[in-house]
């Protein structure tokens, strides 16, 4: 009996997803646990594992198609069952029948003048079509017929009426001038995850009052420190020593300092916390993730860089939980691994500020009277006006700036 596939719970509050990469086609076979498609949420990316061993007889839903969560978007005819048994090479043999408008698929060769077999997607094909399966030429593994033979098979059938309609006569004056090179376009579907952030930064937009400050540091300090400790930080606990877990640990004791920062908005309350769950923007597969470090008050320079390091090979994988992606009071975008020399960042509603890094380039600076060459970097902070105001603002920024100069004050938290 046919197992239905249904779409997962993914989250609260989650009733619709969009279908994503099906891994599996109709007629493969799958192991039990095996990845058959991909589930696409506004918050992340799940797979959809087989409930058990067999064939993938029917998809119901496409890629790009919207489904509820509980709906069946296909059918998986366990190992063993007789409509699952494997033509050589693997795959199940198919016979199309029609009757008035109703295709029927079945799981025997076609005939025996017919030396061909036909696999499902292209038994539909060809049925909806009313095309004999014997017009099929198959190309796949041992003579099967697939999709695309089918697909081939219902456009010659339907090439010689076409061509027999005389050619529409075009006025010469209709034909554009050829331009050189290149005009493609590629009409690629929204995912959930690329909308969602596309609603998220419109609606910080329209409902926080967005300012932001700028500052910048001199990076030669934690160079130094960094250069200093990285081989023996690296040895010890397995992960390189960046620059990220050193702002991590300047903008704890900079929220600390200035509550307002780390407050959210709402109305008719402001709700201060005295803990920091930090959010980190990381470039993932399907677009821009912040994965969030719980309690970064309570870690120490290893655990902040083993979770960074975690967080990004997973978000390139679309591996990302979706608890980890929730519940932020402050963020760190860092555009300077991209090259970037200054932006205004845009908060992740409801929190009320993001901290902004970008490259660091060696640039004159005057330091007691004397023009001198330093690495710096621009820092920009965006905040929610409504609660933060530009003293508090400045002071933030101004204490991230005077940790990172002097790291020691990271060690006397001061």
């Amino acid at each position: 009996m046919p197992i239905e596939l249904k779409v997962p719970e993914v989250g609260e509050s989650i009733t619709e997803v969009q279908i994503g990469t099906w891994k599996k086609r109709e007629g493969d076979g799958v192991a039990m646990d095996d990845s058959i498609v991909e589930i696409e949420s506004d918050k992340a990316t799940v797979d959809l594992p087989a409930p058990a061993a067999g064939t993938v007889t029917k998809i119901l839903k496409g890629s790009g198609e919207k489904a509820r969560v509980g709906e069946v978007i296909g059918y998986l005819e366990p190992a063993g069952s007789a409509a699952a048994t494997p033509a050589p090479g693997g795959q199940p043999v198919v016979d199309v029948k029609r009757t008035g408008s109703r295709v029927d698929i079945g799981s025997v060769q076609m005939s025996p003048n017919d030396g061909s077999r036909v696999m499902p997607a292209a038994a539909r094909v060809l049925g909806e079509a009313g095309v004999a399966a014997s017009a099929a030429t198959g190309t796949g593994p041992g003579g099967r017929v697939t999709k695309e033979d089918a697909i081939g098979a219902v456009a010659a059938t339907k090439a010689p009426a076409a061509l027999s309609k005389p050619a529409p006569v075009i006025a010469a004056a209709s034909v554009p001038a050829r331009v050189p090179g290149a005009r493609e376009e590629r009409a690629v579907l929204i995912s959930p995850i690329r909308r969602r952030i596309a609603e998220r930064l419109v609606e910080a937009q329209q409902q926080a009052a967005l300012l932001t400050t700028f500052n910048e540091v001199d990076m030669s300090a934690v160079m130094a420190l960094r250069n200093k400790f990285k081989d023996v930080f690296l040895q010890r606990y397995g992960v390189k020593l960046g620059f990220m877990s050193f702002f991590v640990r300047a903008a704890v004791e900079a929220l600390r300092a200035v509550p307002q920062v780390n407050a959210e908005f709402r109305d008719p309350h402001i709700v201060y916390r005295d803990y920091a769950d930090i959010g980190i923007a990381v470039g993932g597969g399907k677009g821009l993730v912040v994965p969030v470090l719980r309690n970064a008050e309570t870690l120490s320079f290893a655990q902040i860089e083993l979770g960074i390091a975690d967080f990004a090979k997973r978000a390139a994988d679309n591996k990302l939980k979706l608890d980890e992606l929730q519940g932020g009071t402050f963020t760190i975008s860092n555009g300077g691994v991209y090259g970037s020399m200054m932006s205004t960042p845009i908060i992740n509603p409801p929190q009320s500020g993001i901290l902004g890094l970008h490259a660091i380039t060696d640039r004159p600076v005057a330091v007691d009277g004397q023009v001198v060459i330093r690495p710096m970097m621009y820092l920009a902070l965006t905040y929610d006006h409504r609660l933060v105001d530009g003293r508090e603002a400045v002071t933030f920024l101004k204490k991230i700036k005077d940790t990172i100069e002097d790291p020691t004050r990271l060690i006397l938290e001061v």
